[in-house]
């Protein structure tokens, strides 16, 4: 769908969300292929009426060149033609055309020519540039690590809207007897402090407790369905037990409370650019709170001044849960090619692949406390990836055995947080 288009499905969005007769237009829509019978009852189940016109538009964006007149000829068909004629006029509205600078050519002289007094003036090389009165003025560099300077930088992401974005939490402490996954003392310490934090950084923080799998899936896959279009940015917080799992992009995987594991690559593939359009060129950041294997780091000696903290006091507990690969299912080389860029995601996880993840029945798990820390004191001065950077630090300084939070960024800007 060219841009233009979705422009129009998007200014047009509320007037249709109020007036269109989506039930009419379920049936013509499989027939003209637009969408399977299994996406048309996905739309279906997003709820009202108005909930289920905003998700058709949102996955009409995705859906090919043909989608955009299929869709037009389709309300003219059941009789909502004064939609499709609002569409149209909106998307064939006047675009303001680019200011080009005038443009004047300045004659420079061939390397050569100082020695060379014959080059004639047709040789020389016309080159057009602007005149000095018509570049633009560039203001001067502010001084570094004010407030004009890291968010006027053309590699900043805007964050404007109040709420900023979504924030998701899912705790998961009780598990299933059947799971063998034991209660995740703690846990609900991180929740809170999570919560708070989120809150105070400008975002609506929704949290669930003790989901199975399928729950899981169903409020991620919620929250994508989502319109985020006057929004800047998404958050998703998962704190469960964690396991190795078979990846092609983000590794490791997270239990829900029936002991059925997610992977993170689907996790986050759901907020993907294909998959959640109205995300598109817009942050989206996972923090995970989940083992990542079942090995144990000793760590190593190292000579240096900086002292370690000492052990902390309380009982440890990890997140581990064993790796088991499911038959058949392997990395194909094909299948890497046929994913869409994971553009605009940063995915923090508490520890290396591989490694248990520390947490402590008292005062929460090493990477969530410190996370919290890091954002109250940092938050307002510093971007995402260098408040990553600390907490990695900190954590790593941590007890007896080690980890070491990091993360999978694809993010093409700094992010940096708003604060109240």
């Amino acid at each position: 769908m060219e841009e233009a288009q979705r422009r129009a499905l998007r200014r047009g969005r509320r007037r249709l969300v109020e007036a269109m007769d989506v039930a009419a237009l379920w049936d013509p829509l499989e027939e003209r292929g637009l969408f399977t019978r299994p996406m048309i009852e996905d739309m279906q189940s997003a709820g009202s009426r108005g909930e289920q016109a905003r998700q058709l538009l949102i996955d009409l964006e995705s859906r090919g060149k043909q989608a955009f007149p299929t869709f037009l000829s389709l309300l003219r068909d059941t009789g909502q033609g004064s939609l499709a004629t609002m569409l149209l006029g909106e998307c064939q509205g006047p675009l303001a055309p680019p200011q080009t600078p005038a443009l004047r050519p300045v004659e420079l002289g061939l390397g050569g020519e100082k020695h060379n007094k014959g080059v004639n003036f047709s040789e020389r090389l016309s080159i057009p540039v602007q005149a000095e009165s018509e570049r633009p003025q560039v203001p001067p560099t502010p001084a570094w690590g004010s407030a004009v300077d890291k968010r006027s930088c053309d590699l900043v992401y805007e964050l404007k809207a109040d709420p900023c974005g979504y924030c998701l939490i899912l705790n998961n402490v009780n598990f299933s007897s059947n799971s063998d996954l034991s209660p995740r003392g703690g846990s609900d310490v991180d929740c809170q402090k999570l919560e708070k934090r989120f809150k105070a950084l400008c975002f609506r923080v929704l949290t669930r407790h003790d989901l199975k799998a399928q729950e899981m899936v169903l409020e991620l896959q919620n929250l994508a369905r989502q319109d985020h279009s006057a929004l800047d940015c998404c958050v998703v917080v998962i704190l469960s037990h964690g396991c190795q799992t078979s990846h092609i992009q983000f590794p490791g995987g997270v239990y829900g409370t029936d002991g059925k594991p997610i992977p993170i690559e689907r996790i986050v593939n759901y907020f993907n650019g294909s998959n959640c359009p109205s995300l598109r060129g817009k942050p989206k950041l996972f923090f995970i709170q989940a083992c990542g294997g079942e090995q144990r780091d000793r760590g190593f000696v190292v000579d240096c001044d900086s002292p370690g903290d000492e052990a902390p006091g309380g009982p440890l507990e990890s997140d581990a849960s064993p790796f088991q690969s499911p038959p058949g299912d392997t990395d194909e080389p094909d299948a890497i090619a046929s994913l869409p860029t994971p553009s605009d995601i940063l995915v923090s996880y508490s520890t290396f692949p591989g490694f248990v993840s520390w947490r402590e029945v008292s005062s929460g798990s090493w990477y969530v406390e410190t996370l919290d820390s890091v954002l109250e004191q940092y938050a307002r001065s510093e971007d995402l990836l260098n408040m990553l950077l600390r907490v990695a630090n900190a954590v790593s300084a941590k007890g007896t055995y080690k980890q070491i939070p990091g993360c999978f960024n694809f993010l093409r800007k700094k992010f940096f947080f708003m604060c109240k």
